[in-house]
């Protein structure tokens, strides 16, 4: 069973439909202890840095998904999610959860024609082709993205996957049993769905 975490940030049954539609069973929960006896954890998110930890640690999802990350359960960070598995966000300039080193900063300025939030779809730059989340996602492609802050984590040996917009930031990342993905797998069509597919059977080696 895949646990989808409820944090009141987005709309987690869109992800439900997304991994009930390539047979998975999952439940949205905002209960820490589904979270930390979970087989697999899913992230999501929408919504302000700040306001998202505060409710994370007034239920207990934070140490929740550190001591489901430490077991050694698979989980995936998505958008905001993936964001607060970092250890600080300059939107509100709050600390995050730390899981992995890194910052999450603001798109800077940039030309008329490219808007903020980066809404819409894109193409990501594979650059692990080899990780299991990413196996055969083609030159060609296009994820949907929904955000004003990009991922920057701290080593970059941990970058699976790249986007531009203005700039050139991380669209996933990955350590251990923790991959996280600025895009949203369930709302990007077919190879959104593959990803989320992929991560049912993930298997990290921690």
């Amino acid at each position: 069973m895949i646990t989808i975490v409820d944090y009141d940030a987005g709309n987690p049954t869109s992800v439900q439909r997304a991994l009930a539609a390539v047979g998975a069973d999952s439940r949205i929960s905002p209960d820490p202890e589904h979270v930390r006896r979970a087989e697999r954890v899913i992230f999501p998110g929408v919504g302000h840095a700040r306001s998202a930890m505060e409710v994370l640690q007034r239920r207990g999802l934070d140490q929740a998904l550190r001591e489901a990350l430490q077991q050694g359960t698979p989980v995936l960070g998505v958008c905001v999610g993936a964001q607060l598995s970092l250890t600080r966000s300059e939107e509100g300039d709050t600390s995050c959860l730390d899981l992995v080193p890194g910052q999450v900063r603001r798109f800077p300025e940039l030309p008329r024609e490219l808007k903020v939030p980066h809404m819409g779809w894109n193409r990501i730059e594979v650059r692990q082709p080899a990780h299991p989340l990413l196996q055969g996602v083609p030159a060609q492609n296009e994820f949907y993205f929904v955000h004003s802050y990009y991922l920057d984590p701290a080593d970059g040996e941990s970058v699976l996957a790249t986007s531009e917009h203005g700039l050139r930031f991380a669209a996933a990342f990955a350590r251990r049993n923790l991959a996280a993905v600025q895009f949203h797998p369930e709302k990007s069509g077919p190879l959104g769905l593959a990803l989320l597919e992929r991560f049912t059977r993930w298997s990290p080696q921690c």
